[in-house]
């Protein structure tokens, strides 16, 4: 996949697919983005130890590390398995810029970003991280989790990861007041997650968007 480099407007990068003319995170800011819709209205409201984490499209890794980070920090477990189908490279992890940035830990990032893919890999002593190169559209898990961040490309440019159906797969795997984080408030997404069995939320956005999904498993 061909992709390239771009710095978003707080300073933080991103990569931009030309071919699907998206980006990997939101040109207002990547380092934003992460902390508001997957860290604000994902994590901080968990506050269960240990925590079972599933992101779908790991990307850059700044979700994980963001998450891994702060749960490091505060002491707590976590078992993190993120999907990707096309993993970047180790040369286009070294050249974004996140390791120069506050609140980002530039061994850990290296840690998570050089991890092996489809095994478990000890990030700190109760943080084990599981990243799978596959297909979403293949998700089995036996484990259930708290905290879903839902960060596959856009709806328009990948309609076949917005389904209902998809929803449900994620959804059986939460028990009841679980949550599911996503930027997307498009009335399709609302609407198949609310098919799949979670009460949806629009709440405020980061900069540049007005509202983002949270969505509370019933």
């Amino acid at each position: 996949m061909n992709r390239r480099i771009i710095i978003t407007d707080d300073g933080s990068s991103t990569l931009y697919v030309p071919g699907l003319d998206e980006h990997y995170h939101s040109v207002h800011g990547a380092m934003r983005e992460s902390m508001h819709v997957f860290i604000g209205n994902g994590l901080n409201r968990v506050e269960k130890n240990p925590i079972a984490v599933l992101e779908v499209g790991f990307g850059t890794g700044l979700n994980a590390c963001l998450t891994l980070e702060m749960l490091k920090r505060s002491s707590r477990g976590v078992y993190y398995e993120s999907w990707e189908k096309y993993p970047l490279t180790n040369a286009e992890y070294e050249e974004l810029n996140y390791t120069s940035l506050d609140g980002v830990d530039e061994s850990l990032y290296r840690s998570i970003t050089g991890a092996p893919w489809n095994h478990e890999f000890r990030v700190y002593p109760d943080g084990i991280l599981k990243k799978i190169e596959a297909d979403f559209l293949n998700f089995t898990s036996p484990r259930y989790f708290d905290l879903v961040y839902f960060d596959a490309f856009g709806p328009d440019c990948q309609p076949d990861l917005w389904t209902a159906e998809v929803f449900n797969s994620i959804g059986i795997r939460q028990l009841p007041g679980s949550i599911l984080t996503t930027y997307s408030v498009k009335g399709l997404v609302r609407r198949n997650l609310a098919e799949a069995g979670y009460q949806v939320e629009k709440v405020p956005g980061p900069k540049g968007k007005r509202e983002i999904t949270v969505a509370i498993k019933k």
